[in-house]
């Protein structure tokens, strides 16, 4: 059959037509002779994901995002095309991420192994938003930025109060304080001067102070090493022996026991004592007054003359 012209042109607007509609549903992402499955996710935000963003798994890429689109409740949908075959569950998890410091988000499937139900295409799959690098850091930061600027207003606080406190007297005194601080220093500096050049005169006659220490310490050491070697102990033991023979003696003293005990104890040993005294005294005194009664030289051979006691006057006898 002879094709005409008119069918010729009809023939080739239809396909113009069909090529151009492939080629823009092809450049928005969309296939239309695919026959992958189609899921979906809703979001709450999607936090800056585009369309024909990857869809991973593992770090594979399974799919992209088909398209996205606001719910009547002002939640997001998200249609993603997976066009590999490998099966995911119902309780898997669609999770936006940060796939790096100048990529854009993406989603990446958190596979739920123990679930065996597996997802068709219309299946909704658990929404998950992790946050990017930028996002958690910036609220890393927030607490310290509150902090930072609590520190700055205490800061402004702190320097308005000394501002306060440093007026014109309180500056006049500090400056007064530094130039006295300087002047004492400078003193300072001269008497270390004046104590160097001490040092350095009398350095002799120190070196001479500091060997007599040490020949004192040696002279000490050795005293020491002496009185190690004594054996003080013994010393000691035969001293507390000799205290106690004095005790024991002079406990027999008190007592009445021995020669000294009874002439401190024995009233009549004290009496015949002072009577014998007495007598001795009186025999002395005879003796020098009348001597020729002791002492008879006869030349001749004179007789005897008879002893004739002498008489005394009785002395009174001494008070106690």
């Amino acid at each position: 059959m002879k094709l005409t012209r008119e069918i010729k042109t009809a023939i080739l607007v239809i396909s113009s037509i069909l090529l151009f509609v492939w080629g823009y549903s092809f450049l928005k992402g969309k296939d239309l002779f695919s026959t992958n499955k189609k899921l979906y996710v809703n979001y709450e935000n999607v936090a800056g994901l585009v369309t024909s963003a990857p869809v991973t798994l593992n770090g594979l890429k399974i799919g992209k995002v088909n398209s996205i689109s606001i719910e009547p409740d002002g939640r997001l949908l998200v249609e993603l095309l997976i066009m590999n075959d490998f099966p995911i569950s119902k309780s898997s998890v669609a999770e936006i991420y940060d796939s790096g410091l100048v990529g854009g988000r993406e989603i990446a499937i958190i596979l739920n192994l123990e679930d065996q139900n597996y997802a068709v295409s219309g299946d909704f799959l658990t929404p998950s938003n992790k946050l990017g690098l930028t996002d958690a850091l910036a609220k890393q930061i927030e607490p310290l930025k509150d902090k930072v600027e609590k520190l700055l207003d205490n800061a402004n606080t702190l320097f308005a109060n000394v501002n306060q406190i440093l007026d014109e007297n309180t500056k006049n005194n500090l400056q007064h304080a530094i130039a006295e601080m300087n002047k004492t220093m400078t003193e300072f500096s001269s008497a270390s001067k004046s104590l160097n050049q001490l040092l350095a005169t009398n350095k002799g006659k120190l070196d001479t102070t500091f060997s007599n220490l040490d020949r004192m310490s040696s002279n000490f050491a050795t005293i020491s090493d002496s009185l190690a070697q004594a054996n003080l102990g013994q010393t000691v033991e035969n001293l507390q022996k000799t205290l106690a023979s004095v005790d024991k003696l002079m406990l027999g003293m008190q007592n009445g026991e021995g020669t000294m005990g009874k002439l401190m104890k024995d009233e009549t040993m004290y009496n015949n004592f002072s009577s014998a005294s007495k007598e001795l005294e009186l025999l002395l005194e005879d003796l020098r007054l009348h001597p020729t009664r002791y002492i008879n030289v006869s030349v001749f051979g004179k007789k005897e003359k008879p002893y004739v006691a002498p008489e005394f006057k009785e002395q009174s006898q001494p008070t106690n």
